[in-house]
């Protein structure tokens, strides 16, 4: 094999992926479309009204890999982006791997001390960020001790990135590398504590794009890719990014965030046929194409969807229900993880299971076991561990959590499942989320399964609680529909829906009415914060 290619032998399954032995992931991802023809093809079709083609791509990641090293950034330096989804985020991330520079993309929705710590945390070279950012950014940057050398705006103000990329020159040879270097950094989103920087390696967005998106999804040049979820945590990067660059496709940036009206109003605009969502944001929308049922008021047009995705958290069986009635068209629910940069575990257009995670996506292989490591019969419960070549290489700095989660190259998903009868994986909530009622294991998910189930119910968290006499028992922290509908008799009507529907141990003792609940910026939800 030529430098810098990879081959893809689909004849077997899954596909095999075999990378030259030196390999840079820029040229595969962003230079690889002009030789193949797209050149005027548009890649980026952004809600601010600028498109971008392949070609533009190309010539800015090259512009944009010469400015990096024009701040002096040295191969292995890494960058953090707190960059909005926009094209500057592509130009950042493309152009730092090519210069053989580590991006850092950040969640855009932190405070000044969580900055503070990954900037430290990563001994950073520099810190680029979008103008929207710049309060919290700038204000991490007199927390610290030892501040990056270098910090800049995106656009905006004298000196930009962008100003400085329009006069920067558009070669640039891609700096060496093999398919197992370090490449990027992705932050854990933090449903546990403090962030963890896992780091991955030039080979891993070809692994997901691959086996996830083509093999599972089926990603073609002719898809439009909308994701709600955002570039900077790594199911956004796979649905916004990664995916149609793989595969030759388009996709939408949307910076804002998203609501029922603001998706609805993209997709009705710019007309994806893949729409990537979470189980938060699904319920949502489905609140309002419900409310307008037998009203005057139009649904808003979603004819453009062949399929929706949905990953963060598992996925109740009647919301896919819901949303299959309302629009015509199926949610695929997924599993995935910061650590093995996106969906291991998934349904398919041909292949669904209301209520599961679906099977093994091609390329992964699973096992679910027990406190001691031993695999457990089928549907039994237990920890979920995967393995998989685009599984991040360690965590930086944190070698005890590196060891405790990466075992003899298994994952640990820090996951409860089961696999039923017909090989589908169930969801039985995080590891460390699972609690005994009355000395039997009792799994959160399933009873806030049941909640949502009830028409006044537009989300809810369960969590385990000690009563009077020190035992656990659960606890519901619950979003209504009409938060007037908070009261005694609500409660009343709830706990009769659980005890109705689920083992007699399993309904909550405590009900709460907050008008939302704690999440991360990837509407996972932060049960550390409710215990």
């Amino acid at each position: 094999m030529q430098k810098n290619t990879v081959k893809i032998d689909t004849s077997i399954s899954p596909a095999n992926i075999e990378f030259s032995p030196e390999f840079n992931v820029a040229i595969t991802f962003i230079d690889r479309h002009l030789d193949e023809g797209r050149s005027e093809k548009i890649i980026i079709r952004a809600t601010s009204g600028e498109d971008v083609t392949y070609g533009q791509l190309a010539e800015r990641v090259n512009q944009s890999g010469n400015v990096l090293i024009k701040w002096g950034l040295n191969s292995g330096d890494r960058l953090l982006m707190v960059v909005k989804d926009s094209p500057e985020f592509f130009y950042l991330f493309w152009g730092a791997i090519k210069s053989g520079i580590i991006p850092v993309p950040l969640n855009t929705l932190l405070r000044s001390n969580d900055y503070a710590f990954m900037i430290e945390d990563s001994a950073c070279a520099a810190v680029v960020y979008s103008p929207e950012f710049r309060t919290e950014v700038e204000s991490a940057l007199t927390q610290i001790t030892k501040a990056p050398e270098h910090s800049f705006i995106t656009e905006g103000v004298s000196g930009s990135f962008m100003e400085q990329l329009k006069s920067a020159s558009s070669e640039l040879d891609a700096s060496p590398a093999t398919a197992t270097d370090d490449c990027f950094w992705l932050y854990s989103s933090g449903t546990t504590g403090r962030p963890k920087g896992a780091v991955h390696c030039h080979r891993d967005m070809v692994v997901t794009s691959q086996h996830y998106g083509k093999d599972t999804l089926g990603v073609t040049e002719d898809d439009v890719c909308f994701s709600a979820a955002k570039l900077f945590f790594a199911y956004g990067l796979g649905n916004g990014m990664t995916f149609p660059l793989w595969s030759g496709a388009s996709c939408i940036l949307f910076p804002e965030r998203p609501t029922p009206d603001s998706t609805f109003d993209v997709i009705e605009r710019f007309k994806p046929t893949i729409y990537f969502g979470v189980p938060t944001l699904y319920a949502a929308q489905l609140q309002v194409l419900e409310s307008v049922e037998g009203t005057s008021s139009a649904s808003p047009d979603l004819s453009s969807l062949r399929v929706s995705v949905s990953a963060g958290e598992a996925l109740p069986a009647d919301i896919l229900r819901r949303w299959n009635e309302n629009t015509g068209t199926d949610i695929l629910d997924g599993i995935g993880s910061t650590e093995a940069l996106h969906i291991f575990i998934s349904n398919r257009a041909d292949d669904i299971k209301a209520g599961s995670s679906g099977r093994i996506v091609p390329g992964y292989v699973a096992k679910i076991v027990d406190e001691n490591g031993k695999e457990v019969s089928q549907g039994e419960e237990g920890r979920l561990l995967i393995r998989g070549d685009s599984t991040c290489k360690y965590y930086w700095n944190n070698e005890k959590k590196t060891m405790d989660t990466i075992v003899d190259g298994w994952l640990n998903t820090g996951d409860t499942y089961r696999q039923d009868e017909d090989g589908y994986f169930i969801y039985g909530g995080r590891s460390d989320d699972m609690m005994k009622v009355g000395g039997i294991w009792c799994s959160p998910f399933e009873i806030e399964a049941r909640l949502v189930e009830h028409s006044k119910v537009l989300e809810a968290a369960v969590v385990g609680r000690e009563d009077d006499s020190g035992l656990l028992k659960p606890e519901a922290h619950v979003v209504l529909n009409n938060p007037e509908d908070a009261c005694d008799d609500t409660s009343e009507e709830l706990l009769h829906h659980c005890k109705t529907g689920l083992a007699p141990y399993k309904y909550p003792r405590w009900f709460h009415f907050p008008e939302e609940l704690p999440k991360t910026a990837t509407g996972k939800i932060q049960r550390f914060k409710l215990r």
